[in-house]
């Protein structure tokens, strides 16, 4: 029997076949993040072949790590959202789930002009650290700072796009992004290609699609009728709302940081280098890119379905789920690598023709994509673990298997064997140890006691009595 309709354009997802469950909410959030990853993309392969590789490195490798980890503080905060709306909408906690999305929402415009403030003035002194070569710097500084402009639609869009696959509905966050992409670019081959304005004309591109993806969004949840309705004069806080999406979404940001530290470590050692190096890596980035779209996807569908069900009291469907998406993403995971491999000279060439460009980047595709899978169980339990509203351990087990572990290794490694395939071998070897460390504590099932035990219906995470 499938899931029940329970509002304009949410789903129950508490009955019903898991595997078609799972996969209905995965391929609208893989195309979608397919899309978002396409913006990117789409900058790095016009500036790569109309301006050239010092372009390509700023647009990758030098700005890629900085933005990315600003992006990943409020992916975070929007996947504390998805979790705690998720768990209301599940209970059948209507009223609370408006105040969740308003808390959000005000969070999402608040934290966003603060966060735009504070990266503009690190800029510069930021991209200096990290040992960014002298070509390629004025490029960098140029993209950064026009595209940190675009950081609170961003936060709106993906705070309001959290909301609606919370409540079931993958559907219109997709097509939002659709539009925003086709957008960012056509303006790209106006502004870049077109008008020759270079990195700027690409970064312009970016925010004014990023602009019009929130816009969207917000119209969208401003239209339905339904419990998670926005209304502009809601705009506020709600301190039980507020403590619930940050219990989840502040260790989930840090969490993803954690890769975000470590890489830009790790981006700094690829600096040392040279252009060359950077270049390569920036279009690897580009196409690795899509494998790591593939596997958030899972995570994102693994989070809501969790989050529901926990919130309707079906744990055996949360463990059941578990077993499930850990299949169906490690197949993934095998068929995109094997392709990426086969296939790694003329998608990087999309990027760059330059022969030193591509020599390197090949190097890159054969020492890390075949070790991709032994990521697969970081992602998936760490997103069940989490839609049942437990962040920090997650957070703690990324933060010690990947971040240390690789900064470990590079530091004492590195020295001895200067070469570009220790830094490499630093990422399978992370990957395989902190997905032992998930496995042996998702196994052990205490964090599922503990999660029942503080929620008591979600009391705990929104307020409220227990459904």
């Amino acid at each position: 029997m499938g899931g029940q309709r329970t509002g304009a354009a949410g789903v129950n997802i508490t009955e019903g076949v898991i595997w078609r469950q799972l996969l209905a909410f995965f391929f609208p959030i893989l195309f979608g993040t397919f899309f978002q990853q396409l913006y990117n993309t789409a900058d790095a392969m016009i500036v790569g072949q109309f301006v050239g590789k010092q372009a390509l490195a700023a647009v990758g490798g030098a700005t890629g790590t900085l933005i990315n980890f600003i992006v990943n503080l409020f992916v975070g905060l929007s996947s504390g959202t998805t979790v705690l709306v998720a768990q209301l909408y599940g209970a059948g906690r209507h009223k609370e789930v408006g105040q969740a999305v308003h808390t959000s929402l005000a969070l999402a415009l608040s934290a966003g002009l603060g966060l735009t403030v504070l990266s503009l003035l690190a800029a510069r002194p930021a991209l200096l650290a990290m040992g960014t070569p002298a070509d390629v710097l004025p490029y960098a500084m140029t993209y950064l700072r026009t595209i940190l402009l675009g950081v609170v639609p961003s936060f709106l869009y993906n705070m309001g796009s959290g909301v609606l696959r919370a409540v079931g509905d993958t559907k219109r966050p997709l097509y939002f992004l659709i539009a925003a992409c086709l957008t960012n670019i056509l303006l790209d081959l106006i502004l870049v290609a077109g008008m020759g304005l270079g990195v700027f004309g690409a970064a312009l591109a970016t925010i004014l699609s990023q602009a019009l993806s929130a816009v969207l969004t917000l119209l969208s949840l401003s239209k339905t009728a339904a419990c998670y309705r926005f209304e502009p004069a809601r705009l506020r806080f709600t301190k039980s709302m507020l403590a619930g999406v940050l219990r989840v979404g502040v260790p989930a940001g840090l969490q993803s940081n954690m890769y975000s530290i470590s890489n830009i470590i790790i981006q700094t050692c690829i600096n040392s280098f040279g252009t060359d190096t950077m270049a390569a890596w920036t279009a690897h980035g580009k196409v690795d890119g899509f494998f790591w779209m593939i596997m958030g996807a899972y995570g994102i569908a693994i989070t809501t379905f969790a989050g529901q069900n926990f919130g309707a009291r079906r744990y055996d469907r949360v463990k059941k789920s578990v077993r499930i998406c850990l299949g169906m993403s490690a197949g993934t995971a095998v068929v995109i690598s094997a392709a990426y491999c086969l296939f790694a000279l003329p998608l990087l060439r999309i990027f760059s023709g330059d022969a030193a460009v591509l020599q390197v980047g090949r190097q890159i595709v054969y020492t890390v994509v075949p070790f991709n899978i032994t990521y697969v169980c970081i992602e998936i339990l760490a997103g069940a673990i989490r839609g049942c509203g437990e962040a920090l351990p997650p957070m703690l087990l990324v933060a010690g298997g990947v971040c240390l572990l690789r900064l470990v290794w590079i530091f004492s490694v590195l020295p001895f064997r200067r070469e570009l395939s220790t830094v490499l071998i630093s990422y399978p070897l992370s990957w395989a140890a902190t997905s032992v460390l998930f496995v042996a504590y998702y196994l052990r099932g205490g964090w599922l006691k503990r999660c029942i035990r503080k929620s008591g219906g979600v009391k705990e995470a929104g307020g409220g009595e227990t459904q």
